[in-house]
C-alpha cells in the first residue's frame, strides 16, 4: 500500500508504513551516530565485564572510550586464535561473551591456510536480520513495483562441520538461511523468491542449482530482479545454464524432474512446481541454441528491472562479463557484511558500481578506523573520519571480538547526516579471488615454494613469478607466470612434471579455494605459464620507462594492467595445467 507523502524521508517517499518505519530508523540512527557508537560500546563492556578475555585487561567496570582504547590492545585473528581453540573444543566459560557462543562462522584462511572460525551468539541473528530488513524498503524508492512479481535469486549453503566441542562450525549465510529468521520468514509481496527454500537448502551443489535455475525459467515472465551474493555466483548460473540448457528444457517440456536430482525434499517440492509446458521448453531451447548469448538474461526473463550482485572490491573483475550477459542492466551492491559482523548498506543502490558506498550502521557494532598508510597509529572513531582517507576498519562486536582487525581497507566517500559513506578499497594483503576464496602474499609465496622442490631433481629453479586471477572464463582460475633457470638443458622438467607442479600448488592453498575447487567447482584447474628468460627483466624495464624508481621496484606479485598481460603472454613458452582435483575433505 502508498503511503501519503506526508510520511516522505529525507531519503524519499516509501512504498508502504513498513517502508517508512525502516527509513525513519535510518534516519535516526546516521543522525546520531557518535550517542548510538557509545551507547553500542557502553552495552558491549557492561554485558561482557566478567568475560576471561576483558578482566585480563582490568577494565574494572569502565566503559568508556578513554579507558577502553588505553588498557585494550588491537589484535588479529592469530592473537586470538588460542582462545577460539578453547571454545572449540567445548570450553563453555566466559572467555569472549557473557552469552553462549552458539556456534563458529567460517572464514576465508588465515596465514596457515586453514578456515577462520569466528565466534557468534544467538541474538546476532537478529542483528543481521534487522539489516536486511532495511534492504527493500530502500530499493523501492528507487524501482517502483518490486512487489508484483519475484527475485531469482541463486542462494547456496555449505556443508556444516562441527568442532571438537560439538560447536558448528559453518559460513555466515549458511547459517542464515538455516535459520528460523529465513526459513519461516513472513511473507512480504516484495520479498518473493522463486527458489523454494528447499532447493535453497540441499547442499549438493548441482542439484541445487538445477532446482533454482529451473524454478527460475518455469516463472519467467514473474522474474523483476535477478540476483546472487557475488558477482561470480550469478556468472556461475549462466554457465550452469549453458550447460545444463538440454535437460533443463527436457524436464519443463514433460513436467519431470532429472533423475540426477536426488534429494528427496527437492523432489516433492518440485513436484508441485513442475507442469508440462512444450511452448516454454521451445522458446528455451530456441533461445539457448543460438551461438550468441549477449544479453540472455533479459532474452529469458525479459522484466527483469536489475541485477542484485556485490560487485565491488574484488568482484569488479566480472562487471563487462556481466554487462555482456544482462545487456547493461544496472547492478546493485546493497550491503557490506563479513563473517565478523554486518556492517551496513547503500543508501544508493542504483549507482554504478564504481560509486559505490556503504552507509555503516552505528548500532551493528563498536567501530574504530586506523589511517592506512600514515605513520599515524591514531584510532578514529566513526564521526570523526575524514573525506578522501583511507582507513583500516576495526571492530568490537557483542559476540566479544574487541578491537579486532578486519582487514578491509575503506575509503570515505561522503557522509549520509553524521554517518560517514565508505568505499570499499581492497582486502588488505590480498592478492589472488576468483569467488569467496583470498590468497595472500605469503600463502602464494609458501604454494610456489612447495611447487618449486619438484624441480629439483632437474636441477631448475624458479627465478620469478607473478600471477592474475582470469575470470574471463567460467570458472575462473589462478594464472601463475613462471621464468625458469635451467641448468642442465638436457634434464628439462618434463610437462608432466610442470603439471604436478600445479597441483601442488593447489595442494598448498587454503581450504577454502580447495574446497571452491573440489565441491563447488567454482574455481577451475590452476595454470603455470613459464615465459621466456628474460622475461621479468623487460617487465622492469617497462615499469622504469613509466616511472618507476629502480631502487625501489619490486616485481608486482599480481597483475592485472593490459599492457604487462600483453607483454607476458607474448614471452609465453609452455602451458600446465593441474592434472587433477587438490586433496579435499
Amino acid at each position: 500500500m502508498a503511503v501519503d507523502s506526508t510520511h516522505s524521508s529525507p531519503l524519499g517517499v516509501p512504498a508502504s508504513d513498513k517502508d517508512a518505519k525502516a527509513l525513519q530508523f535510518i534516519e535516526e540512527m546516521t543522525k546520531n551516530v557518535d550517542s548510538v557508537q557509545q551507547r553500542v560500546l557502553r552495552e558491549i563492556l557492561s554485558r561482557n565485564a566478567d568475560t576471561e578475555y576483558l578482566k585480563r585487561f582490568n577494565l574494572n567496570g569502565a566503559t568508556d572510550r578513554e579507558t577502553f582504547k588505553s588498557r585494550i590492545p588491537v589484535v588479529t585473528y592469530e592473537d586470538l586464535q588460542p582462545y577460539i581453540q578453547r571454545v572449540a573444543n567445548g570450553d563453555k566459560s566466559p572467555i569472549f561473551s557473557a552469552h553462549p557462543i552458539s556456534e563458529f562462522l567460517t572464514s576465508s584462511g588465515t596465514s596457515a591456510g586453514e578456515r577462520k572460525l569466528m565466534p557468534t551468539i544467538h541474538e546476532e541473528l537478529d542483528r543481521r536480520q534487522h539489516l536486511y530488513s532495511l534492504l527493500m524498503p530502500v530499493m523501492n524508492l528507487y524501482v517502483p513495483g518490486l512487489d508484483k512479481g519475484k527475485g531469482l535469486y541463486f542462494l547456496f549453503v555449505k556443508a556444516s562441520t562441527k568442532t571438537p566441542g560439538g560447536l558448528l562450525a559453518r559460513p555466515v549465510l549458511t547459517s542464515y538461511y538455516n535459520s528460523d529468521h529465513f526459513k519461516t520468514r513472513p511473507y512480504d509481496p516484495f520479498n518473493v523468491y522463486t527458489s523454494p527454500n528447499e532447493a535453497i537448502l540441499c547442499i549438493d551443489s548441482f542439484q541445487s542449482m538445477y532446482a533454482q535455475m529451473l524454478c527460475g525459467l518455469i516463472m519467467r515472465d514473474e522474474v523483476l530482479r535477478v540476483g546472487a551474493v557475488f558477482a561470480s555466483g550469478l556468472l556461475r548460473a549462466i554457465h550452469f545454464l549453458q550447460n545444463n540448457w538440454k535437460e533443463l528444457a527436457h524436464d519443463i517440456a514433460n513436467g519431470t524432474l532429472n533423475p540426477k536430482v536426488t534429494d528427496d525434499s527437492v523432489r516433492e517440492c518440485m513436484k508441485k512446481i513442475l507442469k508440462p509446458n512444450p511452448e516454454l521448453a521451445e522458446f528455451i531451447t530456441k533461445e539457448c541454441s543460438k551461438e550468441d548469448w549477449e544479453r540472455i538474461i533479459v532474452r529469458i526473463w525479459p522484466n527483469t528491472k536489475y541485477l542484485d550482485v556485490i560487485v565491488t572490491g574484488a568482484m569488479a573483475q566480472y562487471i563487462p562479463t556481466l554487462e555482456y550477459y544482462s545487456g547493461g542492466l544496472p547492478m546493485a551492491c546493497t550491503m557490506y557484511a563479513s563473517s565478523e559482523c554486518y556492517f551496513g548498506l547503500n543508501l544508493n543502490p542504483m549507482c554504478k558500481p564504481s560509486e559505490v558506498a556503504y552507509t555503516i550502521m552505528p548500532n551493528m557494532a563498536y567501530f574504530e578506523f586506523l589511517p592506512h598508510e600514515s605513520s599515524a597509529s591514531r584510532f578514529v572513531d566513526l564521526v570523526d573520519v575524514e573525506i578522501g582517507k583511507e582507513y583500516e576498519l576495526i571492530i568490537t562486536t557483542y559476540a566479544g571480538l574487541c578491537r579486532y582487525r578486519v582487514g578491509d581497507i575503506l575509503r570515505v566517500t561522503g557522509f549520509h547526516n553524521s554517518a560517514p559513506q565508505f568505499h570499499f578499497v581492497r582486502r588488505k594483503n590480498v592478492l589472488l579471488s576468483i569467488e569467496s576464496d583470498k590468497t595472500d602474499e605469503a600463502e602464494l609465496q609458501n604454494a610456489i615454494e612447495n611447487a618449486s622442490l619438484l624441480l629439483k631433481e632437474f636441477n631448475t629453479s624458479v627465478v620469478e613469478y607473478t600471477s592474475y586471477a582470469d575470470t574471463k572464463q567460467i570458472p575462473g582460475h589462478y594464472v601463475i607466470y613462471w621464468e625458469l633457470l635451467v641448468k642442465d638443458l638436457a634434464n628439462t622438467p618434463t610437462d608432466d612434471v610442470l603439471n604436478q607442479c600445479c597441483l601442488q600448488m593447489e595442494e598448498s592453498l587454503n581450504s577454502v579455494y580447495r574446497q571452491s575447487r573440489v565441491a563447488d567447482n567454482s574455481i577451475g584447474p590452476l595454470e603455470i605459464r613459464v615465459v621466456q628468460n628474460g622475461t621479468f627483466e623487460e617487465l622492469m624495464d617497462y615499469a622504469i620507462s613509466r616511472g618507476a624508481s629502480i631502487n625501489q621496484y619490486k616485481v608486482p606479485r599480481c597483475v592485472s594492467f593490459t599492457p604487462i598481460m600483453e607483454l607476458l603472454d607474448s614471452r609465453v613458452v609452455s602451458k600446465h595445467f593441474s592434472p587433477c582435483l587438490p586433496h579435499w575433505t
